[in-house]
């Protein structure tokens, strides 16, 4: 059964389901680019690694000395014949702050003979949008690629979050794809839409000299939420996370109600 919506569903945005749809998008652009730009080019899955923990998680340490002192204080000496009262406080069930590992997919298009990197494409997680060592150390690869001769495309499909982008106007939308041209900085391309909209097409930068090269990100998605039988693995009866605003909540439930998923 195919995806009900036609642009971005916004179902896979919920964090049960980002961490293998970006999987599967990387792969499957990294397949589809790989037929098209060959024998020129070879498109590279390269994986970065951030190390995070839980911002609710608690961690509590408690010093060698202070629980000796503790446990010599509740036992009885062999030489006493004083009785020790046993303590009434009970255990407390607490969550450790253990450090978590996360493994980020992203596309290098890469020359064959010589390996130079001519695209970086990057596809944003949530680490990347909320405030932490995670966005902070994307911030500075993506300037250090901005300040290079690089091509540079980002793709944005998540609503929550800090954006990447600053604009000085106001430009109403949910996701966008950032597409920058090393000859063109400090323009750029920004494709903004809606929930409503289908994902737009866009054109991949290469060298000058090459032919144009565009991604169908839209049936890319669609593919891979076939692929993944997503539609065996979403209950479209809960509610949507995050949360719609309440126009487009109407508007999801009501598509929903015409396939009869709700």
């Amino acid at each position: 059964m195919p995806s009900p919506f036609p642009g971005v569903n916004p179902y896979l945005e919920n964090s049960a389901y980002w961490s293998s749809i970006h999987h599967w998008l990387i792969t499957e652009i990294a397949r589809l680019l790989n037929q098209k730009l060959a024998p020129k080019y070879v498109v590279a899955v390269e994986v970065r690694i951030y190390e995070t923990s839980g911002e609710k998680s608690t961690l509590i340490g408690i010093p060698d000395n202070i629980i000796a002192k503790s446990y010599e204080n509740t036992i009885k000496s062999p030489e006493s014949n004083v009785v020790v009262a046993t303590s009434s406080i009970q255990p407390l069930t607490i969550e450790l702050s253990l450090p978590e590992t996360i493994k980020q997919g992203y596309l290098e298009v890469r020359r064959v003979g010589t390996g130079e990197v001519i695209t970086v494409i990057e596809i944003i997680s949530p680490i990347n949008k909320n405030p932490g060592e995670g966005r902070r150390k994307y911030e500075k690869k993506r300037l250090d690629i901005l300040n290079s001769y690089t091509n540079f495309v980002e793709i944005d499909l998540l609503r929550q979050g800090n954006s990447m982008i600053t604009l000085n106007q106001k430009i109403n939308h949910d996701y966008c794809i950032l597409v920058s041209p090393n000859h063109q900085r400090p323009q750029a391309y920004l494709y903004a839409f809606k929930i409503q909209d289908m994902i737009p097409i866009f054109t991949l930068p290469l060298l000058p000299e090459d032919a144009e090269v565009t991604v169908d990100l839209q049936s890319i998605l669609h593919q891979v939420y076939d692929q993944g039988r997503y539609d065996l693995i979403i209950d479209y009866q809960q509610k949507i996370v995050p949360a719609l605003s309440k126009n487009n909540a109407t508007w999801a439930e009501n598509i929903l109600k015409k396939q009869g998923l709700r």
